[in-house]
């Protein structure tokens, strides 16, 4: 019996209640009219930027709510301090692990070698281009940065780490203090929650025009013909990522016994939403409502999945490890098992200040290059035209590895529904926690679920 074709009108009714087939659709002809008008397709960057730029909007104030209410109504400070503590621990693990997954795939696969680059002949103002003169902050300057000047200061420049301190602060107060001294601040901040909930759904009506507009410069930009020259570099970032999923996905089961495949159907619209994009930042939002629906507690959710956004990129390491190797495999620089230390250890600090740096990973390279010694630092140049098409692995992979961390630190602190997150992942109905508001965009979330399953 041949299978059953969707009615044009059941396409039409997932189209229009699915953000999954939009985003698909959306991701399809953007690939088509950057290859066919690339010269078009160029004009096409503000549809990506402005989406960007509305979600950033969003995300600090949305961060500091859900801080101050989950510290509010958890009601033990201590606790939260050991959420940020152990999310600590496994971001440095996490990281660790893929650095050195990296150097090991690297050093067995040689993806630089028999290329016998000159490095005087790579055009180094690319770089600087690149990125714009910055520079990578030293440990110190790290530290002192994510202490805020100013209370509006922090939300006026989108500073997670500073407005992380701010509502852990602003939580603390409210503990220390009472609901019966200030009775409607914490009522307040949960009705400005739900107005941003609310705000986040209408601005994800645009998600779809945004990875249209992103996916066709990125085609009209580079091309396809990229993908040939570094095939051999991309393959392996891509693998070694696949790879480390895998290890994700089995310490996910192992500490929680939640599938990693059923978060990913889960969140698919997001993963797609974030590879369109190119940005971890534009599904921050919608991840931490989905992460909160499935049984994971709001402090948790709060502290952990903003601060690994500095502290917790997994696919940057991987990359960064592997560009380190493939470069001085490219200029002929043979790495002692010394010198290959000493980039992992160069690398866990400079991956840490990386987040929000234009450029960034071309300052960690280089400055990873400069300390080495041996590579030298223009040779960074190398990976100009690849950057790019790496954004997807770092994209996937980061956030992945964040989420990862919520599931597994709020199971150590007990602060995880492991019933509630097994139904929410297999797709069961539901009850809406009391705090939990519901999102008001065209989205799985919907009570469709066999038209958005078929999407």
């Amino acid at each position: 019996m041949p299978p059953s074709v969707p009615s044009p009108r059941r396409v039409a009714h997932i189209l229009r209640t699915s953000l999954f087939a939009q985003v698909a659709c959306a991701l399809v002809l953007g690939i088509l009219v950057g290859k066919l008008w690339p010269g078009f397709a160029s004009d096409l960057q503000p549809l990506g930027d402005g989406f960007t730029r509305l979600i950033k909007t969003i995300i600090s104030p949305l961060v500091f709510c859900v801080v101050v209410v989950g510290i509010a109504k958890a009601g033990d400070l201590k606790a939260f301090g050991r959420i940020g503590l152990k999310a600590l621990i496994w971001f440095e693990v996490a990281s660790t692990l893929a650095l050195l997954i990296g150097l090991v795939a690297a050093n067995v696969i040689q993806p630089g070698s028999g290329m016998h680059v000159d490095p005087a002949t790579l055009n180094t103002a690319a770089v600087d281009a690149k990125t714009g003169g910055g520079h990578l902050p030293s440990t110190t300057e790290f530290i002192v940065n994510a202490l805020p000047t100013s209370f509006i200061g922090a939300f006026a420049e989108n500073s997670l780490l500073q407005v992380l301190i701010l509502a852990c602060l602003v939580g603390a107060a409210l503990l220390h203090l009472g609901h019966t001294k200030v009775p409607q601040v914490l009522p307040a901040i949960e009705q400005a929650q739900e107005i941003i909930f609310a705000v986040v759904g209408f601005v994800m009506r645009l998600a779809p025009i945004a990875v249209f507009g992103a996916m066709a410069v990125l085609i009209g930009q580079y091309g396809l013909g990229v993908i040939e020259t570094y095939a051999k570099l991309i393959v392996l970032c891509y693998v070694a990522a696949a790879l480390f999923i895998v290890l994700l996905a089995v310490a996910l089961k192992a500490v929680t016994g939640l599938s990693l495949w059923k978060f990913l159907r889960y969140i698919r619209a997001e993963m797609l939403l974030a590879l369109g994009t190119a940005s971890t930042e534009s599904v921050m939002p919608r991840v931490m409502q989905k992460l909160r629906k499935a049984g994971a507690r709001d402090d948790a959710v709060g502290l952990v999945l903003p601060t690994g956004y500095s502290f917790n990129l997994d696919g940057a390491s991987l990359y960064l490890s592997i560009g380190t190797l493939f470069i001085a495999q490219a200029v002929g620089a043979d790495l002692s098992l010394s010198q290959q230390i000493t980039v992992v250890l160069v690398l866990m600090l400079t991956s840490k200040g990386m987040a929000g740096i234009p450029g960034s990973a071309f300052l960690a390279l280089s400055a990873t290059a400069s300390s080495l010694g041996a590579i030298p630092a223009g040779a960074v140049a190398l990976l100009l035209g690849v950057d790019r098409i790496m954004d997807s692995m770092r994209v996937v992979t980061n956030l992945l590895g964040n989420c990862v961390a919520v599931f597994a630190v709020s199971r150590w602190e007990g602060a995880l529904d492991i019933d509630r997150a097994k139904k929410v992942l297999g797709g069961e109905t539901v009850e809406p926690m009391a705090e939990e508001q519901p999102a008001d965009v065209p989205a799985e979330s919907t009570k469709e679920p066999a038209v958005s399953e078929a999407g």
